[in-house]
C-alpha cells in the first residue's frame, strides 16, 4: 500500500483527488496540507510514500517546499502539480528534487500511472512537460557556468539520455537503438557516474543543468 498525501490549497482540487484514489486498492491518501509549512508538520506524524505537491502554495512555494524536502526527508518521493508547463518551473522542481511533474488537468489512469512509477523511483511527466523538457535541451544555449562544468559525453550516451528524458524503459531504449539490454545498462550505469547522480531523476535534472542535449537529436 503506498501512503500519499496532497498539498495544494484549493479544497475542490484536492477533494477531486481523494475521489479519485478513494477506490485505489493499492494507494491511500493519508493526509491533506493546505499550505507548505502544514508539509512538514505533517512529516513529524506520518510517514508517506509520495507527496503531491502544488506549485502555488499561499506561504511558501513548492520549488521551496521541494527543496527542504529533498534535503530533510529525502525518501518522499515529489509529484509537482501544475496548471503550467512552463519551462523554468520545470525545471527548478526538478533541480530541487521532484522525480515527476503532471499538470492539473491530469485524468485518473494517468495519476494513479505517475504515483506508481514515482515510487519505484523513476521519474513521471505528463506528455505535454516531456515535449517542453525535450525542447529546452535540445535548443537552450550553454550559460558560461554550463560550458565549464559539462561533462563529455559520447554520442550513444547522449542517445541514451535523451530517451531517457523520453521516458524510455531499459528494454524500448535497446530496440529503439538495435542494441542489447546490457549495453544499455552499462550505458546507463556510466551516466550516472559520469554525471555525479543516483537515478533517473538526478539524469534528467544533470541534462537540464548542464544543457546536455543542447541541439543533439536522435538520428546523430
Amino acid at each position: 500500500m503506498l501512503h500519499v498525501a496532497i498539498a495544494d490549497d484549493h479544497a475542490m482540487f484536492v477533494d477531486g483527488i481523494e475521489s479519485i484514489l478513494r477506490n485505489e486498492e493499492s494507494i491511500k491518501l493519508v493526509d491533506r496540507c493546505f499550505d507548505g509549512q502544514s508539509v512538514f508538520v505533517m512529516l513529524k506524524k506520518r510517514k508517506i510514500d509520495v507527496l503531491l505537491l502544488d506549485i502555488n502554495l499561499p506561504d511558501i512555494s513548492g520549488i521551496e517546499v521541494a527543496k527542504r524536502l529533498h534535503t530533510e526527508h529525502p525518501n518522499v518521493k515529489i509529484i509537482a502539480l501544475s496548471m503550467y508547463n512552463e519551462e523554468s518551473i520545470v525545471s527548478e522542481m526538478l533541480k530541487n528534487g521532484a522525480q515527476g511533474y503532471i499538470l492539473k488537468n491530469t485524468g485518473r489512469e494517468e495519476l494513479i500511472l505517475a504515483i506508481k512509477t514515482v515510487s519505484e523511483g523513476t521519474t513521471y511527466f505528463s506528455k505535454d512537460v516531456t515535449e517542453t523538457i525535450m525542447g529546452s535541451l535540445t535548443k537552450k544555449p550553454n550559460t558560461k557556468k554550463s560550458y565549464i562544468l559539462q561533462p563529455k559525453l559520447s554520442i550513444r550516451e547522449k542517445q541514451i539520455l535523451a530517451l531517457i528524458v523520453k521516458e524510455y524503459t531499459n528494454p524500448e531504449i535497446a530496440e529503439r537503438l538495435f542494441i542489447s539490454l546490457k549495453t544499455v545498462e552499462t550505458h546507463r550505469g556510466n551516466l550516472i557516474s559520469k554525471l555525479n547522480v543516483r537515478n533517473t531523476a538526478g539524469l534528467v535534472r544533470a541534462a537540464l543543468e548542464f544543457n546536455l542535449l543542447e541541439k543533439f537529436t536522435l538520428d546523430q
